[in-house]
């Protein structure tokens, strides 16, 4: 076959998302972090209501109503708000403007395994600074590295910490290209850092409603930054890269705050019982502020586990990656779902 493709997409891998089962089929579902409560029923009551016009026209381009709605909420002004096709059209949209040969993307690892399909694609370089012992953030290697772009996930997947906001106000502070504070899981968090962005005009956060707002299936994100970042993302995005539907019922979703708050609630109070259960196992489990827990079998045999549980219609996740294969992550599911999950792991490991 001819050699169609450029360098860094014919040497590259493909990143892989979890799995996916197919619909109908009786599975529990714990290895992409989904929210395990429905939408909230305004997005639901909305979804029935379709209007056909919103189909048969051109939606807005900027997502006007989801921005508007978005504002109200955090407190921004609408025009520093970009919305894209879930979060991670908005971290590509930055590597995309600002990533290319010759410049630096940084982040540490282990963290969001896309990062670095997306810098691979731009061809740009690729700075990788682990971790310390005990999941120490690697401050000051971050900002000697001072990367064009900077990621940071907070909290963290898979390990699920969270990068203390006095560490990410220093590095903001210091560094000369742009740092994106990756919020995906920040509605199940003690804290946000979306203040720095009034603070620094090189800090963009980006936040999704796949995990708060149980929308993982409706591709809806956004970034929040200074209009002035914004700017450059905006030459690079799709002209509609946001469809009408998803725009109404995010901004719905948006509105219920208190829906979307009592089902984090749930989830925090189930994650603290589903730590406890796993210890009780045997299990070594990292503290958590996402909806997830990372953990580590007594006897390190987190593969064996993975595929006896997949064969009782359980799915977590593993990665089979140096450093991480001793471990799985597990998201937070109902309690009946986590009483499954606890006794299947029981028995197994017995």
């Amino acid at each position: 076959m001819n050699n169609y493709f450029r360098n860094h997409i014919r040497t590259m891998a493909s990143y892989v998302p979890s799995e996916q089962p197919q619909p109908g089929l009786e599975i529990i579902k714990l290895n992409s972090n989904e929210n395990p409560y429905p939408p909230s029923p305004v997005v639901l009551d909305l979804l029935k209501n379709i209007n056909g016009e919103w189909l048969r026209r051109y939606p807005e381009p900027l997502g006007g109503e989801f921005r508007r709605a978005a504002s109200k909420v955090l407190g921004v002004p609408h025009d520093w708000i970009i919305v894209g096709n879930g979060s991670d059209e908005v971290l590509n949209l930055v590597v995309r403007t600002c990533a290319e040969p010759g410049r630096k993307v940084v982040y540490p690892i282990p963290t969001y395994v896309l990062y670095v399909t997306l810098v691979q694609i731009q061809g740009a370089e690729i700075i990788e600074i682990p971790y310390g012992e005990d999941d120490r953030f690697p401050l000051e290697e971050l900002i000697t590295a001072d990367g064009n772009v900077t990621f940071i996930a907070s909290p963290n997947s898979p390990s699920g910490c969270i990068v203390p906001m006095k560490d990410l106000r220093k590095l903001a502070s210091r560094l000369s290209g742009v740092l994106v504070i990756d919020e995906a899981y920040v509605d199940f968090a003690q804290e946000n850092a979306l203040a720095l962005v009034k603070e620094y005009d090189n800090v963009i956060v980006v936040r999704t409603l796949s995990k708060g707002y149980s929308l993982a299936g409706l591709r809806l994100g956004f970034g929040v930054a200074n209009p002035g970042l914004l700017d450059g993302l905006f030459k690079v995005k799709d002209s509609y890269n946001i469809d009408a539907i998803a725009c109404a019922l995010g901004a719905a979703a948006m509105t219920d705050q208190a829906y979307k708050n009592a089902c984090v609630a749930k989830v925090k109070a189930s994650r603290t019982k589903l730590a406890a259960d796993l210890k009780q196992l045997g299990f070594q489990v990292g503290d958590s502020q996402t909806n997830f827990l990372f953990v580590q079998p007594p006897q390190e045999n987190a593969q064996f586990l993975y595929q006896r549980l997949k064969e009782r219609q359980i799915l977590v996740r593993y990665f089979p990656h140096p450093g991480l294969d001793h471990k799985l992550r597990i998201t937070v599911g109902t309690d009946q779902q986590n009483q499954v999950l606890v006794e299947a792991l029981r028995q197994i490991c017995s």
